[in-house]
């Protein structure tokens, strides 16, 4: 009786460390063919030479083509909120799904890129910092509240223009500082509260535009000093 191993391996087998070679293949041509973006390349990156189930490894290539394949349909990325694409980034969900926390206790904590802002996020740095990047999130609801507790400690909130945004927190020995004013709000825009307290800290919202795209960067060496070349 011969022992055939599964054409589809199970979620839970081990995964051997040519099958996360084999990822990082993928991913590598997927930075080339410009379907990713070099911060997300080293995100998937870190997991994959991290991971050790096949459940682990198969979320980093869903979104991908098949090797050698004609190209999947993609919806195309979210665009500036100029356009009027809000709609399509409320309700959604994007790569970086986000918890309803984000913690720094004497450390950094840091949310950007196409990420999922929660209908509440509780944002908390003591001692340490945080940053939250609005500028190509998602949002899960029209409104989403963020109570930030900066306690010597500062977070900073960037929003692109258009956003409306509502800053209700207090300061005590601190302040909730809002130098930039992100303009007429668009219509469909999500809308953003920023509550909370700051004590021997401080928390700024800031208004900038959308980063524009980055060219992928070419890759040199071999898969087995890529780390070291990031």
């Amino acid at each position: 009786m011969t022992d055939e191993r599964p054409e589809k391996p199970l979620p839970e087998l081990r995964a051997s460390d040519a099958d996360r070679e084999r990822v990082v293949e993928r991913l590598r041509d997927a930075v080339a063919e410009g379907r990713i973006d070099m911060d997300e390349f080293e995100e998937r990156l870190e997991v994959a030479y991290t991971s050790k189930t096949y459940a682990e490894l198969e979320p980093l290539t869903r979104d991908l083509p098949a090797p050698g394949g004609a190209p999947m349909p993609v919806a195309a990325a979210a665009p500036a909120p100029a356009d009027g694409s809000w709609p399509s980034r409320i309700g959604g969900s994007g790569v970086q799904a986000a918890g309803s926390a984000a913690v720094a206790v004497m450390s950094t904590f840091q949310r950007k890129g196409n990420w999922t802002v929660p209908a509440r996020l509780d944002a908390v740095a003591f001692w340490g910092s945080g940053e939250l990047d609005l500028r190509e999130a998602n949002f899960a609801e029209r409104e989403v509240v963020i109570n930030c507790v900066a306690i010597m400690g500062g977070i900073e909130i960037t929003v692109p223009p258009g956003v409306e945004v509502d800053v209700r927190g207090f300061g005590f020995m601190g302040a909730f500082d809002q130098r930039d004013t992100p303009g007429p709000a668009d219509p469909g825009a999500p809308r953003v509260v920023v509550t909370g307290l700051a004590f021997w800290g401080g928390v700024e919202v800031k208004v900038k535009p959308p980063k524009p795209p980055k060219s992928p960067k070419p890759l040199k060496g071999s898969r087995a000093n890529l780390r070291k070349e990031l």
